[in-house]
């Protein structure tokens, strides 16, 4: 199996605050893995909600989770808090890969890092749909400029 690369921070252009909660711990003392994944999904909700590209109850297309993958690099714990960083590493034309950077609040190298794949479809008959223009000119700031497609 090959290491992935780290990324640090400056790799990810949008940061967001996470506080660990007790809840997270699992018996072995330390988040545990599954939990990762929420936070995944609570930065990238954040990010696309405050840019107003979804509402929740009212878009006409959604993003249903395709693919998802984490690597563990150190353990975390609560009560420590978090940094996700966000970017774009693919924007398709109804597919996003994002991609996500886990930090303790002051580590350069992160804690674990990962992605997931949201294929936008429309939110009733669950079909692809192309990216909005409103949702396309959100992500271009997070993308990578050697990946977009």
């Amino acid at each position: 199996m090959n290491k992935p690369a780290v990324l640090t921070r400056d790799a990810y252009p949008h940061f967001l605050p996470i506080q660990t909660r007790w809840m997270d711990n699992d018996v072995y003392g330390h988040v545990n893995n599954v939990v990762y994944y929420s936070y995944f999904d609570t930065v990238v909700n954040e990010y696309l909600l405050r840019e107003r590209v979804f509402d929740i109850e009212r878009s006409d297309s959604i993003g249903l989770v395709v693919q998802t993958q984490c690597d563990y690099f150190a353990s975390v714990a609560f009560p420590e808090r978090l940094v996700a960083g966000l970017r774009v590493a693919r924007l398709g034309t109804s597919s996003v890969r994002y991609e996500i950077g886990l930090f303790a609040e002051h580590k350069g190298a992160p804690a674990a890092q990962g992605h997931f794949v949201h294929v936008y479809v429309d939110r009733v008959t669950r079909k692809p749909k192309p990216l909005s223009e409103a949702l396309r000119a959100a992500l271009l700031p997070l993308v990578r400029t050697d990946e977009v497609s």
